[in-house]
């Protein structure tokens, strides 16, 4: 059985929710650098959303609302795994996230592919991946 391709562009954002909106905030401005789209604050929902774009392009929606669950395991838990971001030099973007505060496991090599990797948590402990692309 054959199907028509869907009519799909390419890749438009992800979203991640916050127990700690100015924490997180922080994070995503001053440790990966992103930088701010637009941001709202939702009455009706006791909720912020904050429209961010990282360096290459990549558009993130970071929202808050009261009270959310946590997740459940790092990073098995079922449904998204985790947001991966390419680099072409992960040395230095692993220097530059340390000196911004922040904490990226050792770097490893992909059995398959042999393309180096890490990871690191944004403040809510959602699984960040750096890979380096050559």
């Amino acid at each position: 059985m054959t199907t028509n391709p869907l009519p799909l562009s390419g890749f438009h954002h992800v979203a991640l929710i916050t127990a700690d909106y100015p924490r997180a905030k922080r994070f995503y401005l001053e440790v990966l650098g992103a930088e701010i789209v637009s941001e709202t604050f939702r009455t009706e929902r006791d909720s912020h959303k904050l429209d961010l774009r990282l360096p290459g392009g990549i558009q993130l929606e970071l929202f808050s609302f009261p009270d959310p669950p946590a997740r459940p395991s790092y990073p098995e838990a079922c449904g998204w795994r985790h947001l991966a971001l390419a680099t072409s030099d992960l040395d230095t973007c692993v220097s530059m996230l340390k000196a911004r505060g922040a904490r990226p496991e050792p770097i490893r090599t992909d059995a398959s592919t042999g393309a180096r990797f890490t990871f690191l948590s944004d403040p809510d402990g959602a699984p960040i991946e750096l890979y380096e692309q050559n």
